[in-house]
């Protein structure tokens, strides 16, 4: 495939900016799209939202805390790798499209090595025969140099990547030096969008609440069509097809208010509920707090502007904290999994026959027994199931280990040896295995003054990015006012409370921070808002979801949204790449809310 095969030129709603201050054609709406929220998105984002309609900027975030240990350990095997390699594949046909449209590409895909991805760009678009300014943002790799400038190996034992979250400005001096293409390390996600709204506007780097209103609006593109209703709690409620959802865009204002939207004639849809989920995703308290501005979720206003455009205003910002976030990935150890299907009759005790077996070939003498081990039993099976699969449960049994040989052929040649010999029906669902490494994430703080932010710009000049003007501690936000609760005894308007899955009338989106885990729940009236805000305490969601009892859990109100966001800390174990769970980055969990029964009015069920 050539750079430019496929293309039409004159079809995008933008035009090359040079060396100008700004970006796109007009001067007053800069719109910004999306064409991945992970490594390994649709590979066709691209190519569809260069296509699809008239773009001034598209961005593509590539980086999550799993991927930095496994671009670490790519750079291991080769220091010369360590970035997103999809991303230079969907550039042979896309740099050709983005030049003819001039669309500007802002991605973080440089990971570890921001410097070697923009050569590689460089060497596609001079074999491809399309000139492009290439430009990247490094500094954020303080590995080298451990905290506070001290040696390497400051972090600690083993970590294998460490990496701060830079903000937007190195991204801002790229585009106002004419890049076609920035590419960046580890900054944050919404970056992407709120830097090139910087470079297009002008703004000052204390122009907080245009800063907050554009990383608002960064945050509800960085994770593609989960704001076009994917991973939407009412897609089948509200008829959304999501067969093929599009991905979105933000027109953002100069005030940095915006509309989200999507290109004509694509799929899924964009409404108040959708960004309603992608803005509890990922998200704590009212303050969201990046390294340029801490922006307000408490102070989001959300409101139609016709078919799939919602716009965002009110969106308020405050100076960012002193320190940025370090993010310190690690091998931690090996583990391996067997997992035993018991089909029929007397389940639980043929799950207890396997573990008494397996227990004592794990403790047997001069065996030495792995460092964790843990049992869990799922009850998928029905009882006088017409299919054999629903009529089998899942017996789970995972190990881990520093030591691989303590978690290999001592497990699974353990597991196996039981064929002929345990419960009746005895099969695997996969043959074990070696132990397999997994990673373990933690989150360290840095004084921002101290970690440079370089940008370097197509000449290949050097521009070092000063910290924020100004900096301040994060403090709690007040409780707000709550709405009067619904009136006790019910008014007959109200009907009966009916036991009924909290799903019927509310939505929600989980996700992953480290060990953390947030679930965010909202409903779509006020009259609902009323009795949500009252009924899911931090009592009742401990109760609706027993495995978090033992967990902080913590609930913060965001009325505006009709909202309120939990996090529970600790569940996710030592993060995502340790695999602690069977949902290991909480994405279910919300989903699992909502299927627990509960009381809810009739009067307020749709």
């Amino acid at each position: 495939m050539s750079a430019g095969a496929g293309s039409a030129p004159g079809t995008g709603g933008a035009q090359a900016g040079g060396g100008a201050p700004g970006i796109g054609a007009d001067a007053d709406v800069l719109r910004v799209g999306n064409c991945s929220g992970f490594y390994g998105d649709r590979f066709g984002a691209m190519e569809e939202m260069l296509t699809g309609g008239g773009l001034d900027v598209l961005t593509g975030d590539y980086l999550a805390e799993l991927t930095m240990l496994i671009l670490g350990r790519d750079r291991l095997k080769d220091p010369s790798r360590g970035y997103a390699k999809t991303f230079l594949r969907q550039l042979e046909t896309g740099l050709g499209l983005a030049k003819e449209r001039g669309v500007r590409i802002v991605v973080n895909a440089g990971g570890l090595n921001p410097a070697g991805l923009a050569d590689a760009v460089r060497e596609l678009s001079e074999r491809a025969g399309v000139p492009a300014a290439v430009a990247h943002v490094e500094g954020d790799d303080v590995l080298a140099r451990g905290p506070s400038g001290d040696a390497a190996g400051g972090w600690g034992e083993g970590v294998l990547t460490a990496n701060a979250y830079l903000g937007g400005g190195g991204i801002a001096e790229c585009l106002r030096a004419g890049a076609d293409v920035v590419v960046t390390g580890r900054v944050t996600d919404a970056a992407l969008v709120s830097g090139a709204a910087a470079a297009h506007f002008g703004w000052a780097d204390d122009d907080w609440d245009a800063l907050a209103g554009a990383v608002i609006a960064g945050h509800v593109l960085e994770c593609g069509a989960q704001a076009t209703g994917g991973n939407y709690a009412f897609f089948a409620q509200e008829g959304i097809d999501v067969t093929r959802p599009g991905f979105p865009l933000a027109e953002i204002a100069r005030d940095g208010s915006s509309v989200i939207t999507k290109h004509p004639g694509t799929g899924g849809a964009v409404t108040p509920g959708t960004v309603t989920a992608q803005l509890l995703y990922e998200t704590a308290g009212a303050r969201y707090a990046g390294p340029d501005v801490t922006a307000r979720l408490d102070t989001v206003r959300l409101s139609e502007d016709g078919t799939d455009r919602v716009r965002i205003d009110g969106v308020r910002g405050e100076a960012p904290p002193p320190e940025l976030k370090v993010g310190l990935t690690r091998m931690g150890g090996w583990r391996n999994e067997v997992t035993f299907v018991l089909t029929g009759l007397d389940i639980e005790v043929k799950a207890a026959l396997v573990r008494r077996q397996l227990e004592a070939q794990l403790s047997g003498p001069g065996v030495r027994r792995p460092a964790e081990v843990s049992w869990t039993l799922a009850r998928t099976d029905h009882a006088d199931a017409p299919v054999q699969e629903e009529a089998s449960a899942l017996l789970r049994l995972t190990v881990r280990d520093p030591d691989e040989a303590a978690v290999g052929r001592a497990v699974s040649g353990a597991a196996i040896e039981l064929a002929l010999a345990s419960f009746p029906g005895f099969h695997v669902t996969a043959p074990p295995g070696k132990g397999s490494p997994y990673g373990v994430f933690e989150a360290a703080w840095e004084d921002a003054a101290s970690v440079p932010h370089v940008a370097v710009l197509p000449g290949a000049e050097r521009v070092d990015v000063p910290p924020p003007p100004k900096t301040q501690r994060l403090e709690p936000v007040e409780e707000p006012p709550l709405p009067e609760p619904l009136p006790d005894p019910l008014p007959e308007a109200y009907g009966r409370p009916r036991r009924t899955p909290l799903g019927a009338l509310a939505g929600a989106r989980s996700g992953d921070k480290g060990g953390s885990a947030n679930v965010g729940v909202w409903v779509r009236t006020d009259e609902a808002w009323r009795w949500l805000v009252h009924a899911l305490t931090v009592d009742e969601i401990c109760h609706l979801l027993p495995e978090i009892r033992h967990l902080t859990v913590t609930r913060h109100v965001l009325p505006d949204l009709r909202a309120l966001n939990f996090t529970v800390d600790g569940l996710l174990g030592e993060g995502v790449a340790s695999q602690a769970r069977f949902d290991p980055q909480a994405k279910a969990l919300g989903e699992w809310l909502r299927s627990r029964m509960t009381d809810i009015p009739e009067g307020l069920l749709p």
